[in-house]
């Protein structure tokens, strides 16, 4: 039986020198869950956060098969610690999933020049200006699909004023772009950027984007990036990001049929 399990040092040891901050959100207890099977030493564990899943330790094929029923969701990405959890993901979900390659950034806390991050902030076209996320916006941006992974992990705003922080584009006071927190960890957060279809090709997300990491550099906190095609790779690098690894995912839609 799979249980939702609270961190321990031997569940942690299962995801050690993973390098992704969802994960450190479920195991530092601020948002996300750990699942394990039910058993005093378990060798195999699942951190799941919003659309994420992460399996790691000895390959088990319930845990991957209790993954749709657990993510409550249509959509969501499974990303195997290494290649012994690939096969059962497959072999599980079959014509439901897709084998993805997405780009892990380095995390180096000192690599950020601000002088050119303010410069990418004055770079915002005329007609657009930007605001931080507050309590109006937190609720404004889930009424809408292309924006609501701004907030959506967060139960409140008070929840997000302690471990969340956005910046939002607005054209004529609706948002049309912006960069906010899709989790948030001790120390940090982890980077969401959309912009809106008809607003795309403008320069805002590099706008945005620039002005999130200033705000986070003056609060200490570290904005994490991980990039799902070589267009985020491209924006994160130019914002003073540097590729570490290519690593798989699979992308999983609709439930596991029986």
């Amino acid at each position: 039986m799979i249980i939702e399990h609270t961190p321990t040092e031997k569940t942690a040891a299962l995801f050690q020198g993973w390098q992704e901050t969802l994960i450190w959100s479920c195991l530092q207890g601020i948002m996300g869950k750990i699942y394990v099977k039910a058993c005093e030493n378990p060798l195999s564990g699942m951190a799941m956060l919003g659309d994420f899943c992460f399996l790691a330790g000895e390959p088990d094929k319930e845990l991957v098969r209790q993954a749709p029923q657990l993510a409550q969701r249509e959509f969501f990405i499974i990303v195997p610690q290494h290649e012994g959890w690939s096969g059962l993901i497959e072999d599980c979900f079959k014509e439901n999933t897709k084998r993805v390659v997405r780009y892990a950034l380095k995390k180096e806390p000192d690599v950020f020049c601000e002088v050119k991050l303010q410069s990418a902030v004055s770079s915002l076209p005329d007609g657009y200006t930007l605001k931080m996320i507050d309590e109006e916006l937190f609720w404004q941006c889930r009424k809408h699909d292309w924006c609501r992974d701004w907030t959506a992990q967060y139960a409140d705003y008070k929840m997000f004023q302690t471990y969340g922080l956005g910046v939002a584009v607005l054209k004529d006071g609706v948002p049309v772009s912006g960069a906010s927190s899709y989790s948030g960890f001790k120390g940090g957060i982890e980077i969401e950027i959309d912009t809106r279809e008809d607003h795309r090709r403008k320069g805002l997300a590099y706008a945005c984007g620039a002005e999130l990491i200033l705000e986070c550099l003056k609060r200490g906190w570290y904005p994490s990036w991980d990039a799902q095609n070589k267009w985020s790779l491209a924006l994160a690098e130019k914002l003073g990001y540097h590729f570490e690894r290519e690593y798989t995912a699979y992308e999983v839609v609709g439930h596991l049929k029986n």
